[in-house]
């Protein structure tokens, strides 16, 4: 075999077989990994921002709602019912809070766990 700039005429041999091979384990994991990663990183940044957005808009509103019963109820809730808009502010915040659980637990995502484990 006639030996060019240091190599066989078959392409190197087998250290050159070893580095292919290694250089294409390494493209071939950093295509199946970092890709998907790249997409997951995406897919959680704009969940986290949804979430964010979501729970300051839910508090702007019991807010809102905590002062309208205080200022657009005349007299309805003051001297000694003036602690009523907090009870009821507070009780729609736990109705959302309830509402979140129930649709975390019964929502898309647990029926998927449920399918892959088997059960129905």
């Amino acid at each position: 075999m006639a030996r060019e700039g240091g190599r066989t005429g078959r392409g190197g041999g087998l250290g050159a077989a070893g580095g292919d091979f290694f250089q294409l384990v390494v493209d071939y994991a950093k295509q199946e990994t970092l890709g998907p990663l790249k997409s997951l990183g995406r897919f959680v940044a704009f969940g986290v921002a949804g979430s964010i957005a979501l729970t300051v808009g839910t508090v702007l509103l019991l807010l809102a709602a905590l002062r309208a019963l205080q200022t657009e109820t005349g007299t309805t809730f003051t001297g000694n019912l003036s602690w009523l808009p907090y009870l009821i502010t507070v009780a729609g915040a736990l109705g959302v809070m309830v509402l979140a659980a129930w649709r975390i637990k019964k929502g898309p995502a647990a029926r998927a766990g449920r399918d892959q484990d088997g059960r129905r």
